[in-house]
């Protein structure tokens, strides 16, 4: 693998770790595609840095059980903005 190839893993790995970010918010951040971020984390970075994959994958996982919710309220909000203007 390519030196350029493990960095991005490892700092992709940091970022969604401190900011909490999901995999959407992180492929803007970085310029890349959701598919290059999942790629990076799930199976580039089991074999760099296990630990750090997995500590990765926790976050990312809470916030796939937690995306229904956010999409809810996203479109409550989306309809509440509607009816005042």
């Amino acid at each position: 693998m390519k030196d350029y190839i493990e960095e991005r893993a490892m700092n992709i790995a940091n970022y969604i770790i401190e900011n909490n970010a999901t995999v959407r918010q992180t492929a803007k951040e970085f310029g890349i595609s959701k598919s290059t971020v999942h790629k990076d984390v799930t199976e580039r970075l089991v074999q760099i840095n296990p630990s750090l994959a997995a500590e990765a994958r926790k976050v990312l996982d809470v916030n796939k059980s937690e995306r229904h919710i956010r999409g809810g309220l996203a479109t409550r909000e989306k309809y509440l903005h509607q009816h005042m203007c």
